[in-house]
């Protein structure tokens, strides 16, 4: 069972899951959802022993990940890291990450990295007057960068604090890439990787939304457009749940056979009373896109999209693109008020498929088990993440950004 729903990332070239099962990582977290969203994708990834200090978790995403890898072990201990005496709670962890907001704990845990030569991965998102971002950093011992203070955060004690739910998503899944580079001993960022943006502010009245497709960059787009006050969206996939899934799919852990779109349109409701629809059916030309104000693209074949890029061009629907690989991403923006080139021509989709037509492409069910393509967490989260931040930034009058994703490159989009 543990290989098959490991199976999409057993198969990356030079992966070493074994490293991931016999870490320990600490973490010490706040009080917001950005640990709870790292222990959750790390467990999928199969991370087995997680020692976190901090005041509180999110309960919905820790009994995810308890569900989700049966191995998976967590102790957490409900406080914060003011004084050196809590060191021993993190005895015999390969590395510690620093999601928290407080310069104290910054500053204890940069010091125990450099005397005890741990790696310290530090991420946090921020607000500065009209500028949110983030900041993502990982420290050894030797590496003294010189911009250092610009991780230390300017409250010295816990405090309130902003926090955003569609960044933290995308700082959980930069983190992780960068605990399994550690684990794993390949290169992480010698850079600041980080993301600032104009503020972005609460929408004025709710859109109706469809969300194509409903794997693992449907759930972290469904779960970032929850966390924005969205509570109207409509899932749309005709496939069911594999074991395979499972290493990214982290709201399938007990739906083995079950529709995608059913799944994660009623765990949704449950967990966040919401107002979702599924629809269990293929998206073709003669699809009614009329009802929606935005469509998410979330498919994991190119025909579809071609098919999604021509029908939202014709409608004049904002589309809003993602697509990854195992260690790459991209978010591509289509607004017909201002946009007159659709994501499929950007990206040369026609030229992949060598013209084939999409009217009358039909995948066939379940393709995951066909196609056996390496896939993990990490890139999805991200580029679900900044999907979903890109409507916002749209919704607010800005306009976003295309973003590719790279996960080998030393500043990574």
């Amino acid at each position: 069972m543990r290989a098959e729903r490991l199976d999409r990332q057993l198969r990356i070239e030079g992966w070493n899951q074994k490293a991931l099962e016999n870490a320990k990582v600490g973490v010490v977290g706040d009080d917001d959802l950005l640990a709870s969203l790292y222990i959750m994708s790390a467990s999928a990834l199969g991370l087995n022993n997680i020692v976190v200090l901090a005041p509180e978790l999110n309960t919905i995403l820790v009994e995810t990940a308890n569900k989700l890898n049966p191995r998976f072990t967590l102790t957490h201990v409900e406080g914060y890291y003011t004084q050196p005496v809590i060191d021993e709670l993190f005895k015999g962890c390969d590395l510690i990450v620093d999601l928290s907001h407080y310069g104290l704990a910054n500053k204890l845990l940069l010091e125990k990295g450099y005397r005890e030569k741990i790696p310290i991965i530090r991420g946090f998102c921020y607000k500065q007057q009209e500028t949110q971002g983030f900041k993502i950093f990982t420290y050894l011992r030797g590496r003294e960068w010189k911009e250092l203070e610009q991780l230390i955060s300017p409250s010295h004690f816990p405090t309130s604090h902003f926090d955003d739910g569609v960044l933290d998503t995308i700082i959980a899944g930069i983190v992780l890439d960068e605990t399994k580079n550690l684990l794993m001993a390949h290169a992480v960022s010698d850079e600041l990787i980080s993301y600032k943006r104009t503020k972005v502010k609460a929408f004025k009245s709710p859109p109706n939304i469809l969300v194509v497709g409903s794997g693992a960059l449907g759930i972290f787009v469904g779960l970032g457009l929850t966390y924005s006050g969205f509570w109207r969206i409509t899932f749309m996939d005709p496939d069911v749940v594999e074991m395979t899934n499972l290493n990214r799919q982290v709201f399938f852990f007990d739906a083995i056979g079950k529709s995608k779109a059913e799944t994660l349109a009623g765990r949704l409701n449950h967990f966040f009373a919401m107002d979702n629809m599924a629809l269990v059916t293929y998206f073709k030309m003669d699809t009614d896109i009329a009802p929606y104000d935005i469509v998410f693209d979330c498919v994991d074949n190119f025909e579809s999209r071609i098919v999604l890029s021509e029908k939202c061009v014709d409608q004049g629907k904002i589309l809003i693109s993602g697509g990854t690989s195992a260690d790459a991403g991209q978010v591509v923006i289509y607004n017909p008020a201002v946009d007159s080139v659709a994501p499929a021509k950007l990206l040369g989709l026609y030229d992949i498929v060598e013209k084939r037509s999409p009217e009358t492409y039909r995948r066939e069910r379940a393709a995951c088990r066909y196609q056996p393509e390496p896939s993990v967490i990490m890139t999805n989260q991200i580029a679900a993440g900044f999907m979903v931040d890109s409507y916002r930034m749209l919704l607010n009058g800005q306009k976003p950004q295309n973003i590719f994703y790279d996960s080998k490159h030393n500043t990574r989009f």
